[in-house]
């Protein structure tokens, strides 16, 4: 296999683009269900050939087993795999029959519920609340409510476990993958007329009187009509507004009446409508104006709001996000009730989407505005902590429903936040300064610190390089702890900022208490930065004096140049 020692030769480039061009022939997905050729049997595993796959996968043969599809453990037989990784950390391609089969089981249980019909099953055993059901073709486990294994009270059903019949599916959860089925259905639609004899009792345009909710799912909702037959209302053919779930419309059990709007003799299907009962609101939408206040009736709450009528017919939802000016997403369940009678303006109508938006809110007084008019920014207020966190408090303001956030950095110029915020617990009552109001993102900043003068106005008069009397407070390792006389700031002189010469560059020449000069070797008041340095003052106190008593390039600034004058003097002493 010398060929493949060097991947940079001609003959191994031209087989990776062979490859890749084969492969791209074949759309190899993860995730999908695909067809696998058995090419190898041995004791524990069967091998597979998959076109597109550059090795072939290995599947346990208990797992066929497990599965009943030990039949198909044949070399050249063909059987459907799950493609769970192309290729994983060890470089194989990992398949699973097992999960295929479940799929596969899935969709045509799923298929088998949207058409409405039934499938063949065995009870397998007992469980609380009712029975396991197989479904024959797939193997997949369904649970059948013991009200719904007959429709007549049975004390002992030993003798249905392990027969096959017939059942209709009453609901799927395709999240959690779990299918309930019904037996009693069956037993109950055997009893009755001939379906195709009941359905040509319908004409498109009938009214159907007191229709019983039976049951729905995410395309719409079954009703069952004089114990004879189902039918179906879509999503769309429940109400003029728009509906994501018919749970957030109908409960099981209720009575509505429908509207025939299409009979399938081959299908032995009627389809119903409830919203063409009443006439579109929508064709009137013309008598409400964008941005003016109306009465609208609550007639659900759900989690993220609740739905309101402007009109029989004609209902929008109101967001949670759209009830209170200081309380987001809050839940409408602890201020209203169905039925209540609300204030609302409506925020939008948008004809082509059949959409109107309300908001509650648009109707109190925007707290922020109140705030901004009586206390607009640089006012002082009384609050109280209402809540704290690791970094901020928030303080209630005044007689208003608002809590302003107070950064752990605005409680103090000298300490230290985290000690600083410790301090505080709920309940505290303390005068704060307003910062900022930010109407549109409903947030208010206050600051505590704001209050006293600024430590840092003491160096508003100074600048670069400036001369000033510093007191040592202490001194370590690191350099000297001084505080400017007049200020109650405290900064460190760096060890290599204490002197010119290293060897006086000494912070244990100092014990506390000291007073020594020091020059501003950077002032950044925006920022709130100072460093100080005893070693630049010396620096510019040399060239001072160089300046004054040194002409450029005499040499006078150098530490010999008073030898080199006494020895002049030596030797005219000896010429003499």
């Amino acid at each position: 296999m010398e060929i493949y020692k060097d991947l940079s030769s001609p003959a191994s480039q031209q087989f990776e683009k062979l490859l890749n061009n084969q492969l791209s022939k074949n759309k190899i997905e993860e995730g999908k269900v695909i067809e696998g050729k058995i090419t190898k049997i041995t004791e524990k595993y069967i091998f597979l050939f998959i076109q597109g796959l550059k090795s072939e996968p290995v599947i346990d043969i208990n797992e066929m087993k497990m599965i009943g599809m030990e039949n198909k453990i044949i070399e050249g037989e063909t059987i459907p795999v799950l493609l769970e990784k192309i290729e994983d950390k060890n470089g194989d391609v990992i398949v699973s029959a097992q999960k295929a089969k479940k799929i596969k089981g899935w969709f045509e249980l799923e298929k088998a519920y949207e058409e409405n019909k039934s499938i063949n099953g065995k009870i397998t055993s007992k469980c609380k609340g009712g029975v396991i059901v197989e479904h024959i073709e797939t193997q997949s486990l369904m649970f059948c409510p013991g009200s719904q294994i007959s429709d007549k009270p049975m004390k002992n059903i030993d003798h249905l476990i392990g027969i096959e019949q017939k059942f209709a599916i009453i609901k799927l959860d395709k999240l959690r993958g779990n299918a309930c089925v019904s037996r009693r259905q069956i037993v109950s639609s055997n009893k009755k007329v001939d379906k195709a004899k009941i359905i040509e009792k319908f004409k498109v345009g009938d009214l159907i009187k007191d229709a019983v909710v039976k049951g729905y799912s995410s395309f719409g909702c079954f009703f069952e009509v004089n114990n004879e037959i189902d039918v179906l209302v879509h999503l769309q053919e429940i109400s003029y507004s728009r509906v994501n779930h018919p749970d957030e419309i109908f409960s099981i059990g209720e009575k509505h009446d429908l509207k025939v709007i299409t009979i399938d003799k081959e299908k032995l299907q009627i389809g119903c409508s409830i919203k063409q009962l009443s006439p579109d609101p929508f064709e009137h939408i013309s008598n409400y104006e964008q941005g003016k206040k109306y009465k609208v009736k609550v007639v659900k709450i759900a989690d993220y709001g609740c739905f309101c009528e402007l009109e029989p017919g004609l209902s929008t939802l109101l967001h949670s996000s759209e009830i209170s000016w200081t309380k987001k997403n809050i839940s409408a369940k602890k201020i209203f009730e169905v039925g209540d009678l609300i204030d609302c303006v409506i925020t939008e109508i948008d004809k082509e989407k059949r959409r109107v938006a309300i908001s509650h809110k648009l109707t109190i007084e925007n707290p922020y505005l109140s705030l901004e008019k009586k206390y607009p920014v640089g006012s002082d207020i009384e609050g109280v902590v209402t809540n704290l966190n690791e970094y901020a408090l928030y303080v209630k303001l005044g007689d208003f429903d608002i809590d302003g956030f107070l950064h752990a950095n605005d409680l103090s110029y000298l300490g230290k936040p985290e000690e600083e915020l410790k301090k505080y617990k709920k309940g505290i009552k303390l005068k704060v300064k307003i910062l900022e109001i930010n109407k549109d993102d409903s947030k208010v900043r206050v600051g505590l610190k704001q209050l006293e003068k600024d430590p840092f106005d003491w160096f508003k008069d100074k600048k670069l390089n400036d001369t000033i009397t510093v007191k040592v407070t202490s001194s370590d390792n690191k350099g000297l702890m001084v505080k400017p006389e007049g200020s109650d700031l405290e900064f460190l002189i760096k060890k290599s900022q204490i002197a010119v010469r290293t060897a006086d560059a000494r912070p244990s020449r100092f014990v506390g208490g000291e007073r020594i000069d020091t020059a501003i070797a950077e002032l950044n008041l925006d920022k709130r930065k100072v460093s100080l340095s005893i070693k630049l003052l010396e620096e510019l106190q040399n060239k001072e004096a160089v300046s004054k008593f040194s002409s450029p390039l005499s040499g006078k600034n150098l530490p010999f140049s008073s030898l080199s004058d006494q020895l002049d003097d030596k030797k005219k002493d000896k010429d003499k």
